[in-house]
């Protein structure tokens, strides 16, 4: 082992500040929920948004998309600003936005000052969310210290989209549409006083802003999510779906163009020659998209078709929060036992399972006979998944360039759910209106006048024939979905290795019954031994 790579590996897993402290991961916890569930609270809002700023139909899905948007397209520059100028004060700031952005959002009298109210959250959120990974590498000692901190901070990650949904039903139902958003000034503010007191600052790296690296990701990102979105409300011939995708893969060929010139790369194209860390990368691209696509059609189901009222469907998702919660602590456990990879391969199989189960929905489904339990084995899935995911990608990276490991952590996750509720959306769409054609006859032939009236106005199918177009299509989006997860389980099991040198760093540093470097080097538990020494989760730091 050369001295630069032991040098990088201390460095990596000591905290530049000390011990974290039970304080401290609430805060950082609490600002990853915080930005988290605002993807989901905001969906059960969006028809009394509609009605309250006279959104047309088309352009409703801009609330939703002008955050996912700015928030994955500028996850990288935030990584990164919290790596040069301190990732407390980056967090304090991104916190800041974020509240200045929701308070705007919630007092908006127009429907262009919401969609931009929206986006500078996902400003703040970018700005915030990998700051918060990062300060859990470099506050939490590396072993079962930061195995427990990434437990918590996976579940919530996790969890954060089911609390949205339960908290968006009871403040639409019990108050006004404006308070998903007001919630989140007083969190914001408490998070914002309370950093400096509880978070020790990390080291400052000296450094410059990558800015042509930053421009060109961002507007690639942004792109090519917007070309998907595009392509599921217009169609893949669309004229500006395929403008769309060709400049995304223009500015991303210019990124890593970029990027393998520049003296200090916003994303340092080393981390990906870790074979553990990209196949983490690929994993959370995938398993982003089957769980967006869960939470999106689910909750368009219990609500349309069983009836659900804004506050029962988000108590309907409550479970999957709570096993969520069990799952991750169980994973963050026993990981220094038998390493990420048997949780890797459990969780997307038992996420492809859950998605499989869901399948067979229709109109006919209950929530206790059909819903619940799927619901219950995917969550289960999901929790072994995230803590073990956000291990693999960000240990052993140095802590000058967490920031940008956690960047991409977020950036796949955001981009990945994007991206895949889009297919999803084209998917569910085609379905739909394969379905419509059979039900439109059977409509005309058995509705009352009022009721034909009706459909020529709006080009909507009333119950109970449009229940079955909307039945037809969740269940051909979650095949596509199960898809996702299966791709994941196939990257787990052929591409992530977990060596004995990895299950010591995940036990503190504790001795392992091996000696010389061979036997450090070796893959340890199941799965290909394929890869060299530098193949692990430390050597691409």
């Amino acid at each position: 082992m050369t001295a630069s790579r032991t040098t990088s590996r201390r460095s990596a897993g000591t905290p530049e500040k000390g011990h974290g402290s039970g304080t401290a991961l609430l805060v950082i916890a609490s600002c990853q929920l915080m930005v988290v569930l605002d993807i989901t609270i905001v969906n059960i809002a969006l028809p009394h948004m509609q009605t309250s700023l006279g959104f047309s139909t088309e352009n409703l899905s801009w609330v939703i998309n002008a955050y996912t948007l700015t928030f994955g397209g500028l996850l990288l520059l935030g990584g990164r600003l919290g790596d040069i100028l301190g990732r407390r004060r980056v967090l304090v700031l991104g916190v800041l936005l974020f509240v200045a952005a929701s308070l705007a959002g919630g007092f908006s009298q127009e429907s262009w000052q919401l969609l931009a109210a929206r986006a500078l959250q996902g400003a703040g959120g970018a700005i915030a969310s990998p700051t918060a990974l990062s300060l859990i590498t470099t506050t939490f000692r590396e072993g079962p210290e930061r195995n427990r901190a990434f437990g918590v901070f996976a579940a919530v990650s996790a969890g954060g989209s089911a609390i949205g949904l339960l908290a968006g039903g009871v403040l639409v139902e019990w108050l006004d549409w404006r308070w998903v958003l007001f919630v989140n000034v007083p969190i914001g503010l408490v998070i914002a006083l309370a950093a400096p007191r509880c978070i020790r600052e990390s080291e400052r790296h000296p450094g410059r802003f990558d800015l042509l690296g930053a421009l060109t990701s961002t507007l690639g990102m942004v792109l090519l999510v917007y070309g998907f979105i595009r392509a599921s409300e217009d169609g893949w011939s669309d004229a500006l779906t395929l403008g769309a995708f060709v400049a995304a893969v223009v500015f991303l060929a210019a990124f890593l163009m970029v990027e393998r010139g520049s003296r200090q790369p916003i994303t340092p194209l080393r981390m990906f020659r870790d074979r553990n860390r990209a196949g983490a990368y690929g994993m959370m691209l995938s398993l982003a998209a089957a769980m967006f696509g869960m939470f999106f059609f689910l909750t368009l189901f219990v609500q349309n078709v069983l009836g659900f009222s804004p506050l029962r469907a988000g108590l309907a998702f409550l479970p999957v929060s709570a096993v969520i919660a069990v799952s991750a602590g169980l994973a963050s456990r026993f990981l220094p036992r038998w390493g990420p990879k048997p949780f890797m391969v459990t969780g997307a199989v038992l996420a492809a399972a859950g998605l499989a189960w869901l399948t067979r929905t229709d109109v006919h489904s209950t929530y206790a006979g059909s819903i619940l339990g799927p619901m219950l084995v995917f969550g289960s899935g999901m929790g072994m998944q995230f803590v073990s995911l956000t291990l693999m990608a960000v240990s052993g990276v140095a802590p000058r360039e967490s920031g940008a490991a956690s960047g991409v952590l977020n950036a796949t996750q955001q981009v990945g759910g994007s991206l895949g509720l889009s297919i999803l959306v084209t998917v569910f769409g085609t379905a739909g209106r394969n379905e419509a054609a059979d039900q439109v006859p059977r409509f005309l032939a058995e509705a009352t006048p009022p009721q034909q009236a009706e459909f020529r106005r709006t080009g909507r199918l009333p119950p109970p024939w449009g229940e079955q177009v909307l039945a037809a299509g969740v269940s051909h989006a979650f095949v596509v979905a199960a898809v996702f997860a299966v791709v994941a389980a196939v990257v787990a099991l052929l591409v992530i290795q977990v060596r004995a040198s990895d299950l010591r760093r995940l036990r503190g540093g504790e001795a392992m019954p091996a000696t010389g470097q061979d036997a450090e080097d070796a893959p340890a538990g199941p799965g290909p031994a394929a890869g060299g020494a530098d193949t692990g989760p430390g050597a691409g730091g």
